[in-house]
Parts: structure tokens; C-alpha cells; sequence
């Protein structure tokens, strides 16, 4: 496949599987509303499925994505020339904030979860989603201002084991509020497979039973690990997997690209 050509693999919300995404990342649509394109992508600390370490790439691949928000799991948050994230920002002309979840290991390697956008950020909060004895996580919150909507965008990824990712949901959804907010989105690796899994269910009763892309492995998916959420539920119009050539080499998992309608 030819570099520059892009496949969308979409769940519209409101017609038949299979049709493509498409539309400015944020505008308004012909009858007044507003469209605001986000993503998340667990970006595997820019190693692709060729084995190469390429932080390069992954700057390409988000700067096609279009989305003045974007979420990025298992990115390189410091220190030092460890910092991926700073290089991301740099290369998209996006803002960045982050939160270290792995322990710093040989050379003081950083990685966890990360916001790259383009609008105004009113304000940064932190959930521990750590469980004893597991690898550490954390939730970012971020509040940002977009056509004087105050939009509350969370970054998770979740753990591996079942027992664990249902009691990191618990924590989740008690400490992220919609207090102040007009609308909360929801971004990250739930790293869950049961489709019938109390942790799911938590969610779609909280965010609304949103459709999934499949995103994991990136080469064949078969599981659909990275999920995008919006409270009210009717502002999430689209999900769509981003399957590009890079996108499909970049990392072990697709980024997912949905739109969101908010009337005027």
C-alpha cells in the first residue's frame, strides 16, 4: 500500500458499519452544529511492528489524524531526550501534558499518558488508578475551553488482569465528575476483552454504549482494546480505526479517530 493513502475502518453511530469518516477536525456543519475530531492511540513507546524505535513516525501518523485532542498511552514522558512527548508537541504544533506511570528504568525512562492539543487548557488533574502489587497507572484529566464549551478529556490505560482494570473503573468513575463541565470524553486503553465484562458495563452505563473499532494487533485486529467515550452520549457521532500504512507499522495498536456534534 502506498504510503499516502489512508483506509478507515468506521462505526458511524448513525448509518450502516463501513462507511468512511470524514470532515474537518473542528467546524461547524451545515446546519449549525460544531464537529470536534478527537483520538487516542497507545503509541507502545514508538516502537512498531518492524521492531524500529521511531518517534518520527509517530509524529506523522498524529499530525494525519486531523484532532486538536489527542491521547496518547505507553508514550516516553521524560527525562531528558527521553521526553517523546516534547517531541510530539514540537513536530504536531501541539500542546502537551502528561503523567509518568512506569517506573523510570535504565537511563531514567519515563513512560505513561499524554495529551497533545491545540486548544486552551483551563486546568490539569490527576487520578492514581494503582493497584498494590501491579504496574502503576493513573488517570490525566484535562480541562479545556473550545467554543465556550468547557470539555473534560480523560487519558487512561487500564491494567491486564480483570480484577484489577474492574476496581481502577471503580476509582475512575468516582473521581471523574461532569461537575462544570458541558460535556466529558473519555480516551484510552481499557485493555478489556470481555465484551460482557463488568468494567464495560460500568462504562456504557456512565458514557453510553458506544460502537468499538477493532485496534489490537495493529497487523490483523482482532480486539477492540482502545475506546473513545463522550458524555452526553448523543455528541458522539463517529468511531473510526486509522489503518495508514505508517499507522499500521507505528505501533502495536491503530489509533481510533471519533467525531463529536455540539450544537451551537
Amino acid at each position: 500500500m502506498n504510503a499516502s493513502k489512508t483506509l478507515r475502518i468506521t462505526t458511524p453511530l448513525s448509518s450502516a458499519p463501513g462507511t468512511a469518516a470524514t470532515g474537518p477536525p473542528a467546524a461547524p456543519e451545515p446546519g449549525g452544529d460544531a464537529l470536534l475530531r478527537v483520538a487516542t492511540w497507545n503509541v507502545h513507546d514508538a516502537v512498531g511492528r518492524d521492531g524500529q524505535r521511531d518517534v518520527t513516525r509517530v509524529g506523522r501518523v498524529i499530525a494525519t489524524l486531523c484532532a486538536p485532542i489527542v491521547g496518547l498511552q505507553e508514550v516516553g514522558c521524560g527525562p531528558g531526550d527521553a521526553c517523546d512527548i516534547e517531541k510530539l508537541a514540537h513536530a504536531t504544533g501541539l500542546a502537551w501534558r502528561a503523567v509518568p506511570t512506569r517506573r523510570p528504568g535504565p537511563g531514567g525512562f519515563q513512560c505513561g499518558n499524554a495529551l497533545l492539543t491545540s486548544l486552551p487548557v483551563a486546568g490539569v488533574t490527576v487520578h492514581d488508578l494503582s493497584i498494590p502489587g501491579r504496574e502503576p497507572r493513573a488517570a490525566l484529566q484535562v480541562d479545556l475551553l473550545w467554543n465556550r464549551l468547557r470539555l473534560r478529556v480523560v487519558v487512561i490505560h487500564l491494567g491486564l488482569r480483570a480484577g484489577e482494570r474492574r476496581r481502577q473503573v471503580r476509582r475512575l468513575l468516582a473521581a471523574v465528575t461532569d461537575d462544570g463541565a458541558d460535556a466529558t470524553i473519555l480516551l484510552g486503553d481499557i485493555n478489556e476483552w470481555f465484551i460482557w465484562g463488568r468494567p464495560l458495563r460500568w462504562l456504557h452505563r456512565r458514557f453510553g454504549n458506544h460502537p468499538a473499532v477493532r485496534t489490537f494487533p495493529a497487523g490483523l485486529p482482532l480486539l477492540a482494546l482502545d475506546r473513545v467515550w463522550a458524555h452526553p452520549p448523543r455528541t458522539l457521532v463517529t468511531i473510526a480505526s486509522e489503518a495508514s500504512y505508517d499507522a499500521s507499522r507505528a505501533s502495536d495498536h491503530l489509533p481510533v479517530v471519533a467525531t463529536l456534534r455540539f450544537p451551537r
